[in-house]
């Protein structure tokens, strides 16, 4: 990347889960987004403060807890709109609350201002994103990627040496290896990716050695 990129992003683990909570922002402008507040506002608030950025709205890659349970408040405490996920995940988001007990988690139930299709664009400033549908984790798992800055935010689709859990209600172990597959690689081995916990990798690094989704793999299936 050039010393003054079009995107930068920064990455604030939050929950007792270490959920990563991605801000991006757009260097022209000064406008930013979160992507998958789910908890720990106070930590959030000061990230905000710290990079002197605008809020713009709050982005979310799929409905559970640890993702989106605070989504709600903070876009009433700093008047945003939300976008995402897919109109599939309802289902979680309708559940926050006592999913929020279980967790230890503050889960609030919210109306998205704007749920996303496969195909989709979310702006932050000057900066588009592209939407994916990849369910498999959850039915209405959104991923945002940034072609220009070969970045994808994709949430618990993939992660380094793992992909998402499917043994929760509604998840589909095929489906998420479909979305892997079809809707992933394509964006080019060489994009880097913020998995929704533990560190960044890129797709390339995870074709090779991912010991589920790695080609090699596959290809024996």
């Amino acid at each position: 990347m050039s010393d003054n990129p079009p995107l930068k992003a920064a990455i604030i683990p939050v929950t007792p889960l270490q959920q990563n909570c991605t801000l991006v922002w757009c260097t022209k402008t000064n406008k930013a987004a979160l992507c998958d507040p789910g908890g720990d506002l106070d930590k959030l608030k000061a990230a905000i403060a710290q990079t002197g950025v605008e809020m713009e709205k709050i982005i979310l890659t799929h409905g559970h807890i640890d993702h989106c349970g605070s989504a709600g408040i903070l876009a009433e405490e700093l008047d945003l709109p939300i976008e995402g996920p897919h109109e599939e995940d309802r289902f979680w988001i309708a559940r926050l609350e006592d999913d929020g007990k279980k967790y230890g988690v503050m889960g609030k139930p919210f109306e998205s201002d704007r749920w996303l299709v496969d195909g989709d664009e979310v702006t932050v400033g000057e900066l588009t994103f592209t939407v994916r549908h990849c369910p498999g984790h959850t039915p209405g798992h959104v991923v945002f990627h940034h072609a220009e800055s070969k970045l994808a935010l994709v949430g618990d689709v993939l992660f380094k040496g793992s992909i998402g859990r499917t043994d929760f209600p509604l998840g589909n172990h095929q489906q998420l290896l479909d979305s892997i597959t079809q809707r992933l690689w394509p964006m080019g081995d060489d994009t880097a990716f913020v998995p929704g916990h533990g560190p960044m990798s890129t797709f390339g690094a995870e074709r090779q050695s991912n010991p589920f989704v790695a080609d090699r793999v596959l290809q024996r299936a």
